[in-house]
């Protein structure tokens, strides 16, 4: 890993290694000079193929606004998880905050985020800013690929005048564009950025045979070539939106089958005893992606005078579930003592999801909202997440000792240092309950005293 001299500090570069073979081993490929590429933001989808890029072409540079975030990835260090130290260490891309670095690419991989307003609106303006910064460098025969979420339409009558701007080139001749929506899903270490394949499309046909070489490169399973950058961008937020909304169908089941008194997980594991039955569980959808994406597709649904049934309603359920849950914890909690004076409550696990430190969009820590709502005061607890933004997110993250004596434990980002930890449950008092949103424990032995509940 190296740095540019004009950020915080400088990481030496990796010696080159030994001709011939070594410990057994071969060398590394011969990398690939057919492109001098720049990935702008290095997040969770930006530096995993930033990585990539850099196995297989020379001289890939790796931007982003954060200094802080830099001087990380240069010391080898990823604070997402998403790529090892070790292989940090070995790479050779080039982690920058110097904006006049980009000057030297000649394909522009553009990976900032793109959420969602208070109004779940989509927010164009971190693309906005990403565009600006990049167009000054631009020059005849460069091309601008986008892997953030998008609606269709927004790469080439979004960000395509910005760039045209900026350069004082002509989008189309000059400088094209392209489109390869990202596909990461965090903390899953068997289908990374190398083993997903690859939409791309391109404004023409040179441009899309240009850029299905190079990601052909580094995505060992191939890409798939769409006709239109317009269908690469409706596929991407189709992806998700088909999950955000079988998610919800779910969650009106566990409702559904909660007043009933039927566990929701029988339900599904009998059904999923027919061939072609899909077996999405219930849960709490937040994040950067499946929370938000559907909203940009319902964006370019009302743009064309369509308005979205499903997608908004499954997308108004998911949102509602952290009330939901709240209701039906308390619930249990008066059921069972007639009060809810000095319980002592645990959340573990404040991530979006399960294995990765990233709170953004986390409806857990809205479910720790509402139970606040009702009284109570949660003692929280994350063993991935950076206490500083639990704190800038209103919680304070206590250490695990603290949670003991527990009336209820509520799993909310089921970790693998819970569920593998065999005294897990002698967190809670011997009639506590152990409220498991996603059902991890569903199948593990559990006290015979103990009340069982999950979606």
């Amino acid at each position: 890993m190296m740095l540019d001299a004009s950020d915080a500090q400088i990481a030496p570069r990796p010696k080159s290694p030994p001709k011939g073979l070594l410990a057994g081993k071969a060398l590394r490929p011969k990398k690939s000079r057919d492109a001098r590429i720049a990935v702008i933001g290095l997040g969770y989808v930006g530096l995993p193929l930033a990585v990539r890029l850099s196995e297989r072409f020379e001289g890939v540079i790796g931007f982003d606004i954060s200094l802080t975030r830099v001087a990380q990835i240069g010391g080898g260090r990823d604070v997402t998880g998403e790529v090892t130290g070790d292989r940090l260490k070995a790479s050779e891309l080039l982690a920058t905050g110097n904006v006049a670095r980009l000057a030297e690419a000649d394909v522009y991989i553009l990976t900032v985020p793109t959420p969602v307003t208070e109004a779940n609106q989509p927010d164009l303006e971190p693309l906005r800013s990403a565009c600006r910064m990049v167009a000054p460098h631009l020059k005849p025969g460069d091309i601008v690929v986008f892997e953030s979420t998008v609606y269709p339409g927004v790469t080439e009558d979004f960000c395509g005048p910005i760039l045209a701007e900026g350069s004082g080139l002509d989008i189309g001749r000059d400088v094209h564009l392209g489109y390869s929506p990202e596909r990461i899903n965090p903390g899953d270490r068997v289908n990374t950025v190398e083993t997903i394949r690859k939409n791309v499309a391109a404004s023409d046909e040179a441009t899309l045979k240009r850029l299905a070489n190079i990601y052909g490169k580094v995505i060992d399973a191939g890409v798939h070539l769409c006709p239109s950058i317009r269908v690469a961008e409706a596929a991407k937020v189709l992806e998700n939106t088909q999950r955000d909304v079988n998610i919800a169908l779910m969650n009106e089941l566990a409702l559904i089958c909660q007043r009933m008194g039927i566990a929701t997980r029988d339900v599904i594991e009998a059904a999923a005893t027919k061939w072609n039955f899909v077996p999405f569980t219930p849960g709490l959808v937040g994040g950067h992606c499946i929370g938000v994406d559907p909203y940009y597709l319902a964006a370019a649904a009302e743009r064309v005078g369509h308005h979205p049934e499903v997608i908004l309603s499954g997308r108004r359920l998911n949102d509602s579930m952290p009330g939901k849950v709240a209701a039906e914890l308390v619930r249990r909690l008066i059921l069972r003592d007639g009060k809810m004076r000095d319980m002592r409550i645990g959340v573990l696990g404040i991530a979006f999801k399960e294995n990765v430190p990233d709170i953004r969009n986390s409806k857990v820590i809205e479910l720790v909202q509402e139970l606040r709502g009702f009284g109570l005061d949660p003692i929280v607890h994350d063993p991935l997440c950076d206490a500083k933004d639990a704190k800038a997110a209103g919680l304070e993250l206590r250490p695990m000792a603290d949670l003991t004596d527990l009336d209820m434990a509520v799993l909310g980002a089921p970790h693998r240092a819970y569920l593998d930890d065999p005294a897990f449950l002698s967190i809670l008092r011997p009639d506590g309950i152990l409220a498991d949103i996603r059902g991890a424990l569903a199948k593990a032995p559990r006290p015979a005293g103990l009340d069982y509940w999950a979606l």
